[in-house]
């Protein structure tokens, strides 16, 4: 079961530190899941990052 965690708090420097929490925030979250939850779960984000990047590929192209 992938357990839903708030996101954690990123500092604007980014540090290793924050490479840390965002790795133990992830763990955390998917710790009890199946393999087929964390593949949904992949897939889920990978499509949602897809169409931000198609978002901002045409952002470009209208300004251009």
């Amino acid at each position: 079961m992938i357990h839903d965690i708030p996101k954690p708090k990123i500092s604007p420097a980014f540090t290793v530190d924050d490479i840390h929490i965002i790795r133990e925030w992830n763990y955390a979250r998917l710790r009890d899941a199946t393999v087929a939850e964390r593949l949904a779960d992949n897939k889920r984000r990978a499509a949602a990052a897809k169409a931000r990047i198609e978002q901002k590929r045409q952002a470009k192209h209208v300004s251009v």
